[in-house]
Protein backbone atom coordinates (compact mmCIF):
# COMPACT_ATOMS: atom_id res chain seq x y z
CA UNK A 1 0.00 0.00 0.00
CA UNK A 2 2.89 2.45 0.96
CA UNK A 3 4.61 1.60 -2.45
CA UNK A 4 1.83 2.67 -4.62
CA UNK A 5 0.87 5.84 -2.86
CA UNK A 6 4.87 6.42 -3.02
CA UNK A 7 4.47 5.91 -6.81
CA UNK A 8 1.55 7.92 -7.35
CA UNK A 9 3.36 11.05 -5.43
CA UNK A 10 6.09 10.29 -7.84
CA UNK A 11 4.19 10.62 -10.81
CA UNK A 12 2.47 13.26 -9.60
CA UNK A 13 5.57 15.22 -9.08
CA UNK A 14 6.76 14.27 -12.24
CA UNK A 15 3.79 15.97 -13.94
CA UNK A 16 3.86 19.02 -12.12
CA UNK A 17 7.80 19.18 -13.14
CA UNK A 18 7.08 21.34 -16.27
CA UNK A 19 4.99 23.86 -14.90
CA UNK A 20 7.62 24.46 -12.28
CA UNK A 21 10.24 24.84 -14.44
CA UNK A 22 7.85 27.23 -16.63
CA UNK A 23 7.74 29.17 -14.08
CA UNK A 24 11.00 29.39 -13.11
CA UNK A 25 12.60 30.30 -16.77
CA UNK A 26 9.55 32.66 -16.47
CA UNK A 27 10.87 34.39 -13.18
CA UNK A 28 14.60 34.41 -14.34
CA UNK A 29 14.28 35.63 -17.92
CA UNK A 30 11.09 38.07 -17.46
CA UNK A 31 10.63 39.35 -14.21
CA UNK A 32 13.97 39.54 -12.81
CA UNK A 33 15.30 41.60 -14.87
CA UNK A 34 11.96 43.85 -14.92
CA UNK A 35 12.56 44.32 -11.22
CA UNK A 36 16.45 45.27 -11.90
CA UNK A 37 15.32 47.93 -14.45
CA UNK A 38 12.69 49.31 -12.16
CA UNK A 39 15.56 49.58 -9.20
CA UNK A 40 18.01 51.76 -12.07
CA UNK A 41 15.11 53.86 -13.00
CA UNK A 42 14.88 54.79 -9.90
CA UNK A 43 18.27 55.25 -8.86
CA UNK A 44 18.60 57.25 -12.10
CA UNK A 45 15.60 59.37 -10.89
CA UNK A 46 16.69 60.49 -7.73
CA UNK A 47 20.51 61.09 -8.54
CA UNK A 48 19.43 63.89 -10.84
CA UNK A 49 20.82 67.37 -9.54
CA UNK A 50 21.38 71.11 -10.82
CA UNK A 51 22.56 71.56 -14.19
CA UNK A 52 22.51 68.45 -15.08
CA UNK A 53 21.45 68.30 -19.19
CA UNK A 54 18.59 65.46 -19.25
CA UNK A 55 16.08 64.78 -22.29
CA UNK A 56 12.85 64.49 -21.30
CA UNK A 57 10.84 60.92 -22.83
CA UNK A 58 9.15 63.61 -24.76
CA UNK A 59 12.10 64.46 -26.42
CA UNK A 60 12.86 67.66 -25.60
CA UNK A 61 16.02 68.49 -24.29
CA UNK A 62 17.02 71.05 -21.68
CA UNK A 63 19.24 71.89 -18.31
CA UNK A 64 17.75 70.77 -14.81
CA UNK A 65 17.24 74.67 -13.08
CA UNK A 66 15.49 73.50 -9.87
CA UNK A 67 14.16 70.61 -8.06
CA UNK A 68 11.16 70.57 -5.70
CA UNK A 69 11.37 67.66 -3.72
CA UNK A 70 7.88 68.42 -2.23
CA UNK A 71 6.20 67.67 -5.16
CA UNK A 72 8.97 65.30 -7.09
CA UNK A 73 8.97 67.79 -10.63
CA UNK A 74 11.97 69.53 -11.89
CA UNK A 75 12.25 73.06 -13.18
CA UNK A 76 13.71 72.53 -16.99
CA UNK A 77 15.30 75.29 -18.66
CA UNK A 78 14.73 74.88 -22.67
CA UNK A 79 15.07 77.29 -25.48
CA UNK A 80 11.61 78.26 -25.05
CA UNK A 81 11.98 78.95 -21.68
CA UNK A 82 11.02 76.96 -18.12
CA UNK A 83 9.15 73.93 -17.79
CA UNK A 84 7.72 72.25 -15.10
CA UNK A 85 8.24 68.68 -15.19
CA UNK A 86 7.61 65.14 -13.24
CA UNK A 87 10.79 63.63 -12.26
CA UNK A 88 9.63 60.40 -13.53
CA UNK A 89 9.52 62.12 -16.87
CA UNK A 90 13.43 62.86 -17.56
CA UNK A 91 14.73 59.50 -19.16
CA UNK A 92 18.18 60.27 -19.45
CA UNK A 93 21.17 62.79 -18.80
CA UNK A 94 23.41 64.16 -21.31
CA UNK A 95 25.54 66.17 -18.98
CA UNK A 96 27.80 62.08 -18.32
CA UNK A 97 27.24 60.75 -21.66
CA UNK A 98 29.08 63.79 -23.92
CA UNK A 99 31.45 65.08 -21.90
CA UNK A 100 34.34 66.65 -23.64
CA UNK A 101 37.76 65.33 -22.38
CA UNK A 102 40.03 67.93 -20.58
CA UNK A 103 42.68 67.93 -23.48
CA UNK A 104 40.50 68.95 -25.58
CA UNK A 105 38.70 71.40 -24.07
Amino acid sequence: MYTTIALQSASSLTSMLPFLLMFVVIYLFMIRPQIKRQKNEKKFQTSISKGNKVVMSSGIHGKIVDIVDSDNTVIIETGAGKIKFERSAISMELSKKYQVPEEIK
